[in-house]
């Protein structure tokens, strides 16, 4: 199986947006940069969610590398279970990570990405792709 000592956030896990998970980002992650990757991100009401596609729209975010090799599976772990990528019996995970391609300093990356599991064609587009920017015109932040 594929790995990758990289993670690409674009949602609640943002540097911007302060959310206590991403304590875990800061210990075990070293910021690499802004970044971007294809795909659409919607607004689902409390949180943005995102799906890979080729629909031309780039998903602003930021690039993250692990400090210690030997930690990154139980950070990743920490970060699925936040995700909620281990629900209860018979319910189905909202996220699925992903390797997935991230550009970053114009250089490409595989990065490690926590992707809408479900369809959500039918809520709104965030067009510009970045949820700060995003929340910040409607006055949340």
């Amino acid at each position: 199986m594929m790995q990758s000592n990289y993670l690409f956030v674009y949602g609640s896990l943002l540097s911007g947006f302060r959310n206590p998970a991403y304590e875990y980002i800061t210990r075990y992650f070293e910021f690499i940069g802004p970044a971007t990757a294809n795909g659409t991100l919607y607004d689902l009401g409390d949180y943005p969610a995102a799906m890979p596609d080729e629909s031309g729209r780039k998903i602003i975010g930021e690039l993250y590398k692990i400090r210690n090799d030997h930690q990154l599976s139980y950070a990743i772990a920490q970060l699925d279970g936040y995700e909620g990528l281990s629900p209860e019996a018979g319910e189905m995970s909202d996220y699925k990570r992903a390797l997935s391609s991230i550009s970053c300093n114009n250089e490409q990356f595989k990065a490690w990405v926590y992707w809408f599991s479900h369809d959500i064609a039918h809520y709104p587009v965030i067009a510009s792709g970045d949820v700060l920017e995003y929340l910040r015109s409607k006055g949340h932040f």
